[in-house]
């Protein structure tokens, strides 16, 4: 089928740009094809193949340079409604207008950013849901955004915030991490109510895609101050910002290096390790050794579910440890003993008790770095932290250290401690806190964070 719609696609390819107004019919029996490939076999309108014979100045084709080209993912940004369907209307203001505004502002700063983006309307018309959908699976698009504007029928005016949606059916698709994504940050950017993050969407544009998606509300046209925003060009901009930088993310992630220091523990490490094997994250552990003594089978576990551990200590306590470089060596030794004798694992990661510059180590620290450096051991510190270890903090707590802490650097070593029940009680809810994040293994190459 053709499409009537006709659809702006852009992108940068080596050292041109291409920017071609086409009409979209691609029969779906050439969906797997990219959409360069497309161009290039089906022509344009007079039958012209797009990019064949087409030279950059050094005489090299621009086929084969852009074939050469890092891959640039494809955005399908839908702005909801269109023509005779308006959507909702509030003080003379129609969602279908808003959505647009919107949706071309997302456009360009996603352009800005270097992305291909296609989107089913660019103007005041009417289209199919389906119509979109299909669109965006025939050229395999490697998300959906749709916008839209939010209303509540009852009395109460008040009610405002933001909300997104996703098909949390389908486990094929990250649908969750780019709408938490595209959630989080446009909250940050606008500084709107934050509303739910549902998961339960059953519309065609997120229930029919074959990539990740997501439906936003941006907002109440039923609330008369959010309704003014809303319409304002400015607050347009800075909800623009957030789904840009939401979508940025889902391809360019930030690190986080989640540790642990402290264990193993018999009630509380077994829940922690739970929690990571349902979230699907790998964290890196330092151990003490007379517990991993007490509890071998709970060390064997970490390794066998694909964690990496290092050495804290064998036992913590900082007067015998920092009374000489030789008693910090002894120490450690013997912890590597036990935790190689346990698990099997020769680590040469190790992480200081107390952290590397404390009030106890000031004397021996640098004998003792010297030391274990010629040795072939790095030790790593942290620049973030649930600060679970200065006393006793209500889970809610802990997750706001760390999220505090974090300060939106792109690289975190994350400190936590697995003897702490309310860290095992809030981890859930504490890694749902950082879909920025792509969560990493700390090994040796790993550069590390040191104070």
């Amino acid at each position: 089928m053709a499409f009537a719609s006709m659809v702006l696609i852009t992108g940068v390819m080596g050292t041109f740009t291409l920017m071609a107004a086409v009409v979209l019919a691609a029969p779906k029996e050439q969906g797997a094809q990219s959409l360069l490939q497309w161009m290039d076999e089906t022509g344009d309108v007079s039958g012209n193949k797009l990019l064949e014979g087409v030279m950059d100045v050094s005489g090299n084709s621009l086929l084969a340079e852009a074939a050469e080209e890092p891959y640039i993912p494809l955005i399908v940004v839908d702005a909801g409604h269109g023509g005779e369907d308006v959507g909702c209307v509030e003080g003379g203001i129609a969602e279908k207008d808003v959505n647009l505004q919107i949706a071309l502002l997302v456009k360009g700063a996603l352009e800005e950013k270097g992305y291909r983006v296609m989107m089913p309307r660019m103007t005041d018309e009417y289209l199919e849901k389906e119509e979109r959908v299909e669109l965006a699976n025939s050229y395999q698009a490697d998300v959906y955004i749709s916008i839209h504007q939010n209303t509540y029928e009852g009395t109460d005016k008040s009610v405002s915030g933001i909300e997104t949606w996703y098909d949390g059916s389908d486990d094929t698709r990250d649908s969750s991490l780019l709408a938490r994504l595209i959630h989080q940050q446009t909250i940050k950017s606008t500084g709107a109510v934050e509303r739910e993050l549902l998961e339960c969407a059953d519309f065609c544009v997120t229930g029919k895609t074959l990539m990740p998606a997501c439906l936003i509300e941006t907002g109440f046209l039923s609330n008369p101050k959010e309704r003014a925003l809303l319409s304002s060009a400015e607050y347009q901009e800075e909800i623009a910002l957030g789904i840009c930088n939401g979508i940025d993310l889902y391809f360019h992630p930030k690190t986080m290096y989640l540790t642990f220091d402290d264990g193993p523990s018999a009630e509380c490490t077994d829940k922690v390790l739970d929690v990571l094997k349902e979230k699907d994250v790998k964290a890196t552990f330092f151990l003490i050794g007379e517990y991993v003594e007490k509890y071998p089978e709970v060390a064997r576990r970490i390794v066998a579910e694909g964690h990496a551990i290092g050495i804290h200590c064998y036992r913590h306590d900082y007067d015998i440890l920092y009374a000489s470089k030789e008693s910090f060596l002894e120490d450690f030794q013997k912890a590597y003993d036990v935790i190689y004798q346990a698990t099997g694992v020769e680590t040469r990661l190790f992480r200081f008790p107390g952290g590397s510059v404390n009030a106890y180590n000031e004397d021996v620290r640098e004998e003792i770095i010297e030391e274990m450096t010629s040795r072939g051991y790095v030790y790593f510190d942290w620049n973030a932290s649930l600060e679970d270890a200065a006393g006793k903090c209500e889970p809610d707590q802990l997750i706001e250290n760390a999220v505090s802490t974090t300060l939106g650097r792109k690289r975190i070593v994350m400190l936590a401690h697995d003897r702490v029940l309310n860290t095992a009680l809030c981890l859930e809810e504490l890694l749902d806190k950082f879909p920025e994040y792509q969560m990493e293994l700390l090994t040796e190459s790993t550069e590390p964070i040191q104070f």
